[in-house]
């Protein structure tokens, strides 16, 4: 009575070994959700993996994955001079590496923990964190002065464009070489591993560091299947009211009520900033389906994707299955195709 994500086990462990093979200076990201996994999981995930920095996205994601994972945690989340990030566990406060995006902070943050080990976020195209060059420069500059601090070198935070960012890190190198501090490990994220391998050689002085969570989690798709179980089947006729706004059948079928809600991510869509013009029209098309009570769910059956009958509720949902499709029995389970990164799961069953 659950929804239920569940885990080819030896193919996930396999596609993980993969990667890091791949890719041995590697940094995994746990952040979120976990990627719909936990980050408890993760972490445990990662120190199997043997795996000497996780990062975390948040301060508040710390104590869930020190617990579990014995190595450095590099917070992605800059730091500030409050919040979450005063209020670290001294015990955890020893592993932790962290952003530094403004330079003003590096001296508060020395000022407060003389010995703090931490990157220093040089700005990309992205624009959400980080430092100008002439920024980066005068943070450098101002490391001098605190001879106990545990400068780790630079995070690049890019776009999502992969194989599109080789001219950008090579104009931001510069920059870092032109700091003139030791910032010789540089901590990158979507870069395609042809990049990396033409940056190692442009840079042979500099370790590059990249972050890697989608592809690393969720990269075998194949490894993964999610599931809903049927709650409940009701047979209606044409006209037949259901649900909480009392709609109306639109011809004979069977409502079938599953598992798998808001609470859970259900019918929750964050925007895919897909600006094509078959985008705009499959919004278009969506928002049409809405308007006349008729809107694909998540939820497939034999391999095609059935309406709600109404929008989800919390932790259940109500398809529409029309007259001669076939009738799923109470406690079957049916598909279910979720963003796993807004997805919680009742249960994680890896085999």
């Amino acid at each position: 009575m659950s929804l239920t994500l569940t885990v080819d086990g030896d193919r996930w462990r396999a596609h993980l070994r993969a990667v890091v093979d791949a890719e041995p200076d590697l940094v995994p990201v746990a952040k979120g959700n976990g990627y719909g996994f936990g980050l408890g999981r993760l972490a445990r995930r990662a120190e199997w993996l043997g795996l000497d920095t996780l990062a975390v996205g948040t301060y508040a994601e710390l104590p869930e994955v020190a617990s579990r994972y014995s190595g450095d945690l590099l917070v992605l989340t800059p730091w500030r001079p409050f919040g979450a990030a005063l209020e670290v566990d001294p015990e955890v406060a020893k592993r932790v590496v962290h952003t530094v995006s403004r330079a003003d902070d590096v001296a508060d943050l020395l000022g407060r923990q003389p010995d703090a080990r931490f990157v220093l976020e040089r700005t990309t195209s992205m624009l959400r964190h980080g430092m100008a060059a002439r920024e980066l420069w005068a943070a450098a500059r101002a490391l001098a002065d605190h001879p106990g601090a545990r400068p780790q070198g630079v995070a690049l935070h890019l776009p999502l464009a992969h194989g599109a960012h080789l001219t950008e890190v090579h104009r931001l190198m510069n920059d870092v070489v032109a700091a003139e501090a030791d910032l010789r490990t540089v901590w990158v994220s979507h870069l395609s591993a042809a990049e990396l391998t033409a940056l190692r050689a442009s840079y042979p002085d500099f370790r590059f560091r990249p972050r890697i969570g989608t592809d690393l989690w969720l990269g075998d798709r194949g490894a993964l299947r999610v599931t809903a179980t049927v709650l409940d089947v009701h047979e209606v006729e044409r006209g037949d009211a259901f649900g909480y706004r009392h709609r109306t059948a639109p011809k004979a079928g069977h409502i079938l009520v599953v598992s798998g809600g808001t609470a859970h991510g259900i019918g929750l869509e964050a925007p895919l900033g897909d600006a094509s013009l078959r985008g705009r029209a499959a919004t278009l098309a969506r928002g049409g389906l809405d308007a006349a009570g008729f809107v694909r769910s998540p939820f497939s059956i034999d391999g095609k994707q059935r309406l709600f009958a109404e929008p989800p509720h919390m932790q259940a949902s109500m398809l529409f299955l029309p007259h001669g499709a076939r009738v799923p029995a109470v406690g079957d389970e049916i598909d279910v195709r979720v963003r796993y990164t807004a997805t919680a799961f009742d249960r994680v069953e890896i085999s």
